[in-house]
């Protein structure tokens, strides 16, 4: 796998690169301040994977390397954030990726956030969805809102919780003024394998959802720090992504 984004594995990369360790899946990654060679990018590669990573991070010409990559059977996967898809300031919507993505995204800023949370549901079996606790789903806070492609799969979607308080009772119900928000999208592009998860894998928007699972991982990383993770959140992204590199 080749990793770019979500700062460095002292913040928010750490979620990622424990799952990863734990799950003994290989992996070189790129710190959000850092640019790729095209050495790098043009090597034997399973998967990229972009999260939160400046689009200004990507020299020119890289983002047409991933695409023919993907083309000639890498996979791709996007994963959500500030600087992912439009995001912010306007990241990818107007690239190669787009093309590439099994998903269309806005023109505008599509950042989402939830106070009370948005529930995760499955929407058709999967192999990355496979043997998951769905019957207790997670919350997550926020997403880029995005829809997907005509000939592409929506695996989770995402529903809004409206919590009210009443005569000191509370009443827990799915926000009916929000359409479901689709969550993980999968497709292909030439011979490559594509997702795009709206949501973040490390806070905050991910939320409950890292906390997932009966038991609990702890994964030291290679900087001496570690993480301490829901063992089902951990399972999901190793499912996904090794769905993603076939």
């Amino acid at each position: 796998m080749l990793y770019f984004g979500d700062d460095d594995i002292t913040r928010a990369a750490a979620y990622l690169c424990g799952i990863m360790t734990y799950h003994g899946i290989p992996f070189t990654r790129i710190d959000s301040t850092e640019s790729p060679t095209d050495e790098l990018l043009q090597a034997p590669c399973a998967a990229f994977i972009i999260s939160d990573y400046p689009r200004k991070q990507f020299l020119p010409g890289q983002l047409e390397i991933i695409r023919e990559a993907v083309n000639n059977g890498a996979g791709l996967v996007m994963f959500g954030g500030w600087e992912s898809y439009h995001g912010r300031l306007g990241e990818y919507h107007k690239t190669v990726l787009a093309d590439v993505l099994p998903v269309s995204m806005l023109n505008s800023d599509d950042r989402r956030n939830f106070s009370q949370g948005v529930i995760l549901s499955p929407v058709q079996p999967h192999p990355i969805l496979k043997g998951l606790p769905w019957e207790s789903p997670p919350l997550v806070g926020g997403l880029n809102a995005f829809a997907a492609k005509p000939d592409a799969t929506v695996l989770l979607k995402g529903q809004p919780l409206a919590i009210t308080k009443e005569h000191d009772e509370f009443d827990f119900n799915c926000d009916s003024e929000w359409k479901p928000y689709s969550m993980l999208v999968v497709g292909k592009y030439g011979k490559g394998r594509t997702a795009a998860l709206a949501t973040d894998v490390a806070p905050h928007w991910v939320g409950g959802f890292v906390d997932w699972g009966n038991t609990r991982i702890t994964q030291e990383l290679p900087n001496g720090g570690f993480v301490e993770i829901g063992a089902d959140y951990a399972k999901f992204f190793a499912q996904l992504l090794r769905w993603l590199a076939g």
